[in-house]
């Protein structure tokens, strides 16, 4: 009789044992799903979205060694993924990107990639150029010389060499980085602007400025290469078509030319 009830006392422990251990997943579980996803850096009115058009959207505008911020970058990245987002992309939108950020979005960017795709990558903030190789600086890059703007930053060439290398069908590049940037001070020698991008087969690049050149920024709510690109935008035109013409519409009012 005693072993009877030790036994019965001890399937009872063992049946609380498992039922607090279920209730507890089960409320683990629960937590996860529950748990509030991040909501997306900027909204906009979605068209249905068209997995083989991909956008990543990169807006850097704080720079802990920049004399001031740079808040056009941010207004051009987000009135960009709206607009690309109307015309069906799936929008990736990172702001105020660090080096971690900008190399897990790219990583996602690629895993997405497949033959039929159209791609469009938009970057605004700081780049350097080094050896004739462009780099896209982020937020938390620490850079004293040379060797640290290629540690740090993130190679323009690599990236769309990765893209190609994925069999993208189209790639669409907007580039607005051709500024004066803070990291000058600290190198004996520094070249201005960015170096020439090579536009491969089924590649189209917009760049803010001629290689070598800078832009000033300004207290427009748009670069004049981004108010461009949305103008176009606004049309019903493809976006290949789009960038064609803004290509040609930047490039009149860099000469000082009506634009066609």
């Amino acid at each position: 009789m005693r072993m009877t009830v030790r036994r019965t006392l001890l399937l009872v422990a063992v049946a609380v044992l498992l039922l607090s251990t279920g209730l507890g997943n089960a409320m683990r579980l629960q937590k996860l799903h529950h748990r509030p996803l991040r909501a997306p850096v900027w909204s906009g009115e979605p068209a249905p979205i068209d997995t083989d058009r991909l956008a990543l959207v990169i807006g850097n505008s704080n720079y802990p060694d920049a004399d001031f911020p740079i808040p056009q970058m941010t207004r051009d990245a987000e009135g960009l993924a709206n607009a690309v987002r109307k015309q069906g992309f799936l929008v990736e939108a990172v702001d105020n990107a660090t080096r971690s950020d900008m190399t897990r979005a790219i990583d996602r960017l690629m895993a997405r990639v497949h033959s039929n795709s159209t791609v469009l990558v938009y970057f605004g903030g700081y780049g350097v150029q080094s050896d004739g190789q462009n780099y896209l600086i982020p937020v938390d890059a620490k850079i004293w010389n040379e060797d640290d703007v290629r540690r740090e930053g993130v190679n323009i060439d690599r990236l769309l060499s990765r893209l190609r290398t994925a069999g993208a069908r189209v790639r669409l590049v907007v580039i607005e980085a051709s500024r004066r940037n803070p990291y000058e001070r600290r190198f004996r020698a520094y070249s201005h602007g960015l170096a020439p991008i090579q536009a491969s087969e089924n590649m189209l690049v917009l760049s803010s400025a001629a290689p070598g050149q800078v832009v000033d920024n300004s207290d427009e709510p748009h670069s004049q290469l981004m108010a461009a690109v949305l103008a176009q935008m606004n049309s019903s035109k493809g976006i290949e078509q789009v960038f064609k013409n803004t290509g040609n519409v930047v490039a009149a009012a860099m000469q000082g030319r009506p634009s066609p």
